[in-house]
């Protein structure tokens, strides 16, 4: 089971778009097996997030010899909380802390009332920070995308 309020297809799918923008040349498109191996995921799961992506209009993709995934400068400018839209749904910041589907005001679990807040503020961290933020901090070297 996953932990955490985002999926781990969603985490992936946050780490490849930083990966994509943290690419300086806007020419140099990347496979997916570039990407699944700098962000240390799975091909198969790497393939499907970053289509599910383009389908979005998170990224942009190119078939053929030259082809491969990219971001513009448009798109860096996003905010995080598009990615986890398009991967988990706009639902995913009212779920419960527990993971219990019944969980509401009237039927609180026991973390309800403490995890509101935290679940609010990590929305409104998503619904701020752009794309952009998070690469530049993995190409300053002060944050990485493997752990």
């Amino acid at each position: 089971m996953d932990k955490g309020m985002l999926s781990l297809t969603c985490k992936a799918s946050i780490k490849a778009v930083v990966y994509l923008g943290s690419k300086t040349d806007p020419d140099n498109r990347a496979s997916i097996i570039e990407v699944s191996e700098h962000i240390n995921e799975n091909v198969h799961t790497v393939g499907k997030l970053l289509q599910k992506l383009v389908k979005e209009g998170i990224i942009n993709s190119v078939k053929g010899p030259n082809g491969g995934f990219y971001i513009t400068l448009k798109q860096k400018e996003q905010p995080v909380i598009n990615i986890i839209h398009a991967i988990d749904g706009k639902d995913v910041f009212k779920q419960c802390g527990l993971g219990l589907s019944k969980c509401s005001e009237a039927r609180p679990c026991p973390f309800h009332n403490d995890f509101k807040p935290i679940r609010e503020l990590f929305r409104k961290m998503c619904a701020e920070k752009k794309i952009r933020e998070l690469y530049e901090n993995v190409n300053s070297g002060l944050a990485y995308l493997i752990g």
